[in-house]
């Protein structure tokens, strides 16, 4: 094969039409998740991220940490200096920063200025992650991860207010191929280093590190006298996930075994989340892969289609 069909090969799996319906599931489902975060820690937001000893660990103590790394990340001390500024309390500049975080991701619900409400929204959420960072877990850096690509991507989507209300057009399906593939080379990543560091340790071949998530605090969901009883399944499931973590780059993209691969995927983070209560962490996941790999596979138009995009939405190109 000649350089010249080389280039152009790799310039067709890059820049391929693709219709936007990925972009929509991205975007919905990302903002929701955010919105789950700033409910879920409503109660204790101002315990959680309070300064000089006020909260559950020093706000200050994560920032002095994270400020070895970069001087330009975005933390949570900048909102509350700057409330200072104009006579705000600490306690008041926290809740407004809670509440400007649920409102940008409403507005990215919507899809209602969506590039400024991802900005916003990536900034604030990033802020509240790394000032609490010690508390940081998985779930925070997909959601900053799934943020960002909403940040970069060619919005707005066609099911977002941008596009029906204020009648911004849609970019091009080139522009939406290449960010998508991104997301999609982005996954295969993470799954497959994923799972060969799983694959190095022995407990995820016997189960034994399945066994001790169950067990453990504060993932202890299951009885133990569940568990014992059905501890024979635990090898099996913990081999499933090394396997299909590492196959993750290998199988998800031939037409003929994506469908099967991305429902195990699935299936594998819906079992995380309702067996260990990591439901954010599940829910961020489920919508990456759909994001990613889904609409493909989705064959039922959701909505109809404009007529000048037609084409796009007919000749959707394979993953």
């Amino acid at each position: 094969m000649g350089f010249g069909k080389i280039r152009e090969e790799v310039y067709r799996f890059f820049f391929n039409r693709h219709s936007p319906q990925w972009l929509s599931v991205l975007r919905i489902g990302v903002a929701f998740t955010v919105i789950l975060y700033c409910i879920s820690l409503r109660r204790d937001w101002n315990y959680l991220l309070a300064g000089h000893g006020g909260g559950l660990i020093n706000r200050e103590a994560s920032e002095i940490l994270l400020s070895d790394q970069s001087d330009v990340i975005p933390r949570v001390s900048w909102f509350v200096q700057g409330g200072r500024q104009i006579g705000l309390s600490e306690s008041t500049a926290l809740f407004l920063v809670w509440l400007a975080i649920l409102d940008a991701a409403l507005l990215l619900l919507i899809g209602l200025f969506s590039r400024g409400a991802a900005i916003a929204t990536w900034c604030l959420h990033v802020a509240s992650v790394k000032s609490g960072g010690l508390l940081a877990y998985g779930v925070d850096n997909f959601t900053t991860i799934g943020l960002f690509y909403l940040m970069v991507a060619p919005l707005p989507d066609r099911w977002s207010m941008d596009y029906r209300s204020r009648k911004i057009p849609l970019k091009n399906g080139q522009l939406h191929g290449f960010f998508r593939r991104v997301l999609q080379l982005h996954l295969c990543l993470i799954y497959f280093f994923g799972g060969l560091a799983k694959s190095f340790g022995a407990g995820w071949w016997t189960g034994e590190s399945i066994w001790r998530a169950f067990a453990h605090p504060p993932f202890n969901v299951i009885a133990p006298e569940t568990l014992v009883h059905w501890r024979f399944l635990f090898p099996i499931a913990s081999i499933s996930t090394v396997l299909l973590e590492i196959g993750y780059p290998f199988l998800m993209w031939p037409r003929y075994t994506r469908r099967v691969w991305l429902l195990g995927i699935l299936i594998m983070h819906v079992g995380i989340g309702l067996l260990m209560r990591m439901y954010l962490f599940a829910s961020i996941m489920i919508i990456l892969n759909l994001a990613a790999f889904g609409p493909g596979l989705i064959r039922r138009r959701l909505v109809t289609a404009a007529p000048k995009l037609a084409d796009q939405e007919t000749a959707l190109p394979r993953p």
